[in-house]
């Protein structure tokens, strides 16, 4: 152990006459603490929220997306699917329509966006049938029911299925096998104008996603129906791609997107939500920009403790300068000071976040019963329990930010202790 670093860890223990600038020293360390835990936390919580809303979209829609340019859609879709599937990294497929309609029930209205998806398929792109509530994804290909003599005219033909978002159901006041009318705008032309297309569609299923927007604007047909009430021919929209890892979507998009060539273009999950995951992002800087202020203010106590530290020890100075100590060494032990508080506070703060983030939940319910109020309102946020999830990545930034920050705040003490005159300091000893 060197002499400035024996010395410095005598000057943190302070004598009692001298407690008041110990007691500098611990608001100091727990100005830090309380300032990393509170990092760890909040930013562990918003990767939480962040990772909760990437799954729930993609449960719901793909990971990639190849559609076509001009409105006339994807005519050989088999063919292409096949050479899709011969990109590295792809594990999945599967033909869409994606159209916007007005569901209608008993005089409840609600637009909508409803997509024409194969059942047999669609569960290899996303998760969509993990959600249905009640209800399969194969009965949207329910070929109806028959009441009389075959080729009698008493032949009565179920409407084909459609699947609704919980809160769609709700809205419409329509249940599983309860007939809804789809509407069309793009309708035909009459010498009275355009009217719209009009058909019937049974409820077959009811999904929960956990995402407010889709439950409440979104719903399923088969593609077959699809393309009949749309009247798209055997032509799609595009073609949903899932991969085995989703932060190797925009290569294998791009490389997709060169195997395919025109007139074939791709977008993957961050593209089509990049207002969406760019807000949140820059919502974790700021919120990190904002509590680092704390561990500023706590840096200004590191500032304070050491600069009434020197002004202690200037005699303590004078005479180790009179044996020989360089500037340098007396600037090393007043900085190993510094770094001692910043580390032990640090030490401390992810100790404490640590502990915190897997019992949040825990932790929030308490305080709920404790003070009667509701912190985490589930019909708001749309989940059951607060996601935390705690990245290590950020917890390095923030060890490395608050020890750099305690760093710095002891330079100017430890500057001034290492110019001290010894002989001015003597003088009147």
């Amino acid at each position: 152990m060197s002499y400035e670093l024996f010395i410095g860890l005598r000057y943190l223990k302070a004598k009692r006459k001298r407690a008041f600038i110990s007691l500098i020293t611990l608001i100091s360390i727990s100005g830090i603490a309380l300032g990393v835990m509170a990092l760890i936390i909040v930013l562990a919580v918003m990767s939480g929220f962040g990772d909760n809303l990437r799954d729930k979209i993609l449960g719901t829609y793909s990971h990639i997306v190849v559609n076509s340019y001009g409105k006339d859609g994807i005519k050989d879709y088999p063919a292409l699917i096949e050479e899709i599937k011969k990109e590295p990294h792809v594990l999945g497929a599967a033909p869409f329509i994606y159209n916007q309609v007005m569901l209608t029930y008993k005089g409840n209205v609600s637009g909508v966006v409803i997509r024409g998806i194969d059942p047999e398929q669609e569960g290899t792109v996303t998760d969509i049938e993990k959600y249905l509530k009640v209800g399969k994804l194969d009965s949207l290909e329910f070929k109806g029911s028959h009441s009389g003599k075959i080729g009698s005219r008493a032949k009565k033909v179920e409407p084909e299925g459609i699947i609704i978002g919980k809160e769609l159901s709700k809205h419409l006041n329509a249940d599983l096998g309860d007939k809804i009318n789809v509407v069309s705008p793009v309708g035909k032309m009459t010498p009275i104008g355009i009217t719209p297309r009009i058909k019937k569609f049974r409820v077959v299923g009811i999904f929960d996603s956990g995402m407010y927007e889709y439950d409440s604007s979104l719903s399923f047909i088969s593609i077959k129906a699809g393309q009949k009430f749309f009247r798209m021919g055997e032509k799609v929209t595009g073609i949903e791609v899932k991969v085995d890892n989703i932060y190797l979507a925009k290569k294998v998009a791009k490389n997709l997107k060169e195997r395919l060539g025109f007139p074939y273009y791709t977008r993957d999950w961050i593209q089509m939500n990049k207002n969406l995951f760019s807000a949140l992002r820059m919502e974790k800087i700021v919120m990190f920009i904002i509590l680092t202020l704390i561990i500023l203010v706590a840096a200004f106590n590191i500032v304070s403790a050491l600069i009434m530290l020197v002004m202690d020890k200037s005699r303590d100075i004078a005479i180790l300068k009179s044996m020989g100590a360089t500037n340098w060494s007396i600037l090393k032990i007043f900085s190993i000071d510094g770094l001692i508080i910043g580390l032990l506070g640090t030490v401390l703060g992810v100790a404490g976040g640590f502990i915190v983030v897997p019992h949040i939940n825990e932790i929030v319910a308490f305080t709920e019963r404790l003070f009667s109020i509701e912190i985490f309102a589930k019909e708001i946020y749309y989940l059951d329990k607060l996601p935390a999830k705690i990245n290590y990545f950020d917890t390095l930034l923030i060890v490395i930010a608050t020890v750099l920050i305690s760093f710095l705040a002891t330079l100017y003490p430890a500057w001034q202790a290492s110019k001290l005159d010894p002989v001015e300091a003597l003088r009147y000893e």
